[in-house]
């Protein structure tokens, strides 16, 4: 039952663009739970420049059926060209949080 279930990761350049994404997932039932970090440091590579930003993490929970929506969804507000999108399967939990996943993310 477990494996029905994603943790989800992506980040943000503002706050203000976590917060909206966050929001748009879950009134659209796609995601149960966002958790927004506050900033941490990103070092990457990008279009052969090391890049240093600031971004706020998203744990993003759901279940793996929305991992679609979520992706599509995602891509439509992401201000990203090429936002992270990572899913990691849940495979040991308290099944009352599972539970109360599934609940509040099906339709």
């Amino acid at each position: 039952m477990q494996d029905d279930f994603l943790l989800v990761m992506t980040t943000c350049p503002t706050k203000d663009s976590a917060t909206e994404l966050a929001k748009a997932l879950v009134e659209a039932k796609i995601a149960a739970c966002i958790q927004i970090s506050t900033p941490v440091t990103s070092i990457y590579s990008w279009e052969d420049e090391i890049c240093e930003e600031s971004e706020f993490s998203l744990h993003i929970k759901c279940i793996a059926s929305n991992y679609s929506a979520l992706e599509n969804k995602v891509k439509q507000l992401h201000p990203y060209q090429v936002p992270e999108l990572i899913a990691l399967p849940l495979t040991n939990g308290l099944p009352a949080y599972f539970d109360w996943i599934k609940e509040t993310t099906t339709p």
